[in-house]
């Protein structure tokens, strides 16, 4: 399996590749999940995949962010100078950026992003349809549901990279936006800021941390994810200390090479955790042990063991076998050629002397031609062809290896060629109408306000509480952004198909199939991240018609998404920041004191209501974003999503009466305009 480790700096590169790793993973310019690392300018890339290269670890870039229609062209250039500096593969969220590289940088293998929400198996055959070659899948999966994924990958022919240790994700993977609705900081667009570690209670304490987990360390799970056939173990921490790096590589690939790595994992728990590890999704005992905050004694642990591990990366790892042939005839010039498994170089020298005294001799040429330290190679194998009474000297011998190591070296450095393509966004003849409603509701009492409600295009209620379809309107499902288990989501889509609902929200690309599967139509929600043209027009394709379009987006770049079918706008409702599957409520206070409006609270007092559905948790805002006084901006969409979770039937009715009027106004009620008029970094 391959170790692949996190690369935020040059002095992490260092670390990783001389502490084990097999492949590095990396960011250069904006377009990547760590924003805030120091990452990478072009040259600088090309220098770290030259690096990498020649020690034999391969390189991977990160273009994992959601892209705007302005900003794709950038996205792809620097893909393309990727390409053509020999990087290994690309890790990408973006589902329009990904359709564009496919064929724009044809030899630059495609890597679904983490962010893409891959919970369950059914999300892998349209990753194979689309182009991709592995699969990073969501760090929140059991045991179970990771062994149904790689068994479908190797159907499919697909890799599976798992995340075995680092920081955990409260939310769902892709699916946060607690951090850019609090602090205009995108996730989705590679400047979380960690607002999940801030103090947040369900029982109002000021020194509770209900959203802060454990890193996750699967590091003596290793045996079982080779069984599964997982290829790729991956570490996270690009915003770490190059310390970590290096004794966070060390473990994992001791662990992976059946060693004793008690030891290095001893340090690793010093130089960087939170109270602890936790394997709790993994082995499926989720609850209050999985959550952790960094302390002050964990930071003390850390000044402790920094000099211990600067030895694992102070010298140059002699990874890369070479075999070794030296030629020496009479009246010849002399020659030393290196091969590894790819490449044979070879460094003519001088035509020998014959010796006046002591002649050169073989056990003189091998130790001069073996002296490889300092550099990432060993001999494997030597031969040396010498004609007996030859004089050649120590220095001769010497220059023509570091000749032929820098000819190695530069032989080692892949570069490819790729061509120059112009990329248009998809076009929009579509002629706009008055924007209809589409409604979400979660119990009856809501549903019932809806009666007389005009421009109704229809419906969404619950999975796991499915209600009776209005005459005349189309009704939907929510089945949310979690996957625990697919059969779970079947049964839902088949009753819901049974009691003559339409079709279901699909929020991931696992949704996308199942919903295939018992053939219902599809409503694209918000947890698909629809941020640009080319994006709308890929899911279309899929099958998806109508979409909701990030809410993470202003209103100006939503309103200039293209796209043959229609757009909705999240228009009203407090918008969900996070799916979880460890609920906070449950961990912090059990289950049998939640209640049906459970909140969690932050440091200044604001309340975040939960809802929950027995399998997941939603985190909602704490207020509810309001446009219907905005209707200049929002007319360019095909529908206005209304949600409703807490509203009682009157707040229900009022919120119909303010989006109905023909002289809307604001609301005299606390609300958001959510990021619809902020600039989201």
């Amino acid at each position: 399996m391959e170790v692949l480790s996190p690369v935020g700096s040059r002095e992490m590169l260092v670390a990783a590749v001389r502490s084990g790793a097999d492949a590095v993973y990396l960011g250069a310019g904006d377009f990547n999940a760590r924003r805030g690392a120091e990452n990478f300018d072009t040259e600088q890339l090309k220098n770290a995949v030259d690096y990498c290269h020649i020690r034999g670890v391969k390189v991977y870039l990160t273009l994992n962010i959601v892209v705007r229609d302005d900003e794709i062209a950038h996205a792809v250039n620097l893909a393309r100078n990727a390409e053509s500096f020999g990087v290994d593969g690309v890790i990408v969220q973006d589902l329009g950026l990904a359709e564009i590289l496919k064929t724009a940088t044809p030899n630059l293998p495609l890597h679904a992003s983490t962010q893409m929400s891959v919970q369950s198996e059914s999300a892998l055959p349209l990753l194979k349809e689309i182009g991709f070659k592995r699969v990073v899948v969501a760090r929140e999966l059991s045991e179970a549901a990771l062994l149904r994924i790689c068994n479908k990958a190797k159907e499919l022919d697909l890799q599976i990279e798992v995340f075995v240790h680092g920081a955990l994700c409260m939310c769902v993977s892709g699916q946060c936006m607690l951090s850019s609705m609090l602090g205009t900081r995108s996730g989705n667009r590679g400047l979380c800021a960690g607002t999940c570690r801030l103090p947040f209670s369900a029982r109002g304490k000021a020194d509770d941390y209900a959203l802060s987990l454990k890193d996750l360390s699967l590091i003596k799970h290793l045996k079982k994810l080779k069984e599964m056939g997982v290829s790729s173990l991956k570490i996270e921490g690009r915003m770490k200390r190059p310390e970590y790096v290096a004794i966070a590589t060390a473990a994992v690939k001791a662990a992976a090479n059946g060693e004793d790595y008690g030891e290095k994992d001893a340090l690793l728990q010093s130089v960087f955790t939170r109270s602890g590890f936790t394997d709790g999704y993994f082995v499926d005992k989720i609850g209050a042990d999985m959550f952790g905050i960094r302390t002050k004694d964990d930071v003390l642990k850390t000044k402790d063991v920094l000099p211990k591990i600067h030895s694992l990366y102070r010298n140059e790892r002699q990874s890369v076998g070479i075999d070794i042939t030296f030629f020496a005839k009479e009246n010849e010039p002399v020659k030393l050629t290196l091969c590894d498994t790819e490449n044979s170089v070879t460094a003519v020298g001088e035509v020998p002397e014959k010796a006046q005294n002591r002649p050169t001799d073989s056990e003189a040429v091998k130790t001069a031609i073996c002296k490889l330290g300092g550099t990432p190679f060993f001999a494997r194998e030597t031969n040396i062809c010498l004609d007996k009474g030859l004089f050649i000297s120590a220095a001769a011998i010497n220059a023509l290896r570091r000749e032929a190591v820098e000819k190695l070296c530069l032989s080692r450095c892949k570069r490819r060629q790729n061509e120059e393509k112009i990329l248009l966004p998809p076009k929009s003849n579509k002629a706009h109408k008055k924007a209809g409603f589409i409604i979400s509701v979660q119990n009856e009492a809501q549903l019932q306000q809806i009666k007389d409600f005009s421009g109704v295009y229809a419906i969404i209620v619950p999975a796991h509480a499915p209600f009776k379809p209005k005459a005349k309107v189309k009704t939907f499902i929510d089945i949310l952004g979690g996957i625990k288990n697919e059969e779970i989501i079947l049964n839902q889509l088949k009753k819901a198909k049974e009691l003559g609902i339409c079709g279901a929200v699909a929020h991931n690309l696992a949704h996308i199939s199942l919903c295939k599967q018992v053939r219902l139509e599809m409503l694209g929600g918000v947890g698909l991240n629809v941020y640009n043209s080319f994006t709308a027009e890929k899911l279309n394709n899929l099958g998806v018609e109508t979409l909701t379009l990030s809410p993470e987006m202003h209103i100006k770049n939503a309103r200039e998404i293209k796209t043959r079918g229609q757009t909705v706008l999240f228009a009203y409702g407090n918008l969900t920041l996070m799916t979880v599957r460890n609920c906070p409520i449950k961990a912090q206070i059990g289950c049998e004191r939640c209640g049906k409006r459970a909140k969690l609270t932050d440091r200044t007092g604001k309340q975040f209501p939960v809802l929950c559905d027995g399998n997941f948790a939603r985190v909602l805002n704490c207020l509810p974003i309001y446009l219907a006084d905005k209707g200049e901006d929002t007319k360019d969409f095909d529908y206005h999503l209304l949600s409703f979770t807490g509203e009682s039937g009157e707040e229900v009715a009022e919120i119909l009466s303010l989006y109905a009027a023909a002289n809307q106004k604001p609301a005299d009620f606390p609300f958001t305009r959510g990021l619809y008029y902020r600039n989201v970094e």
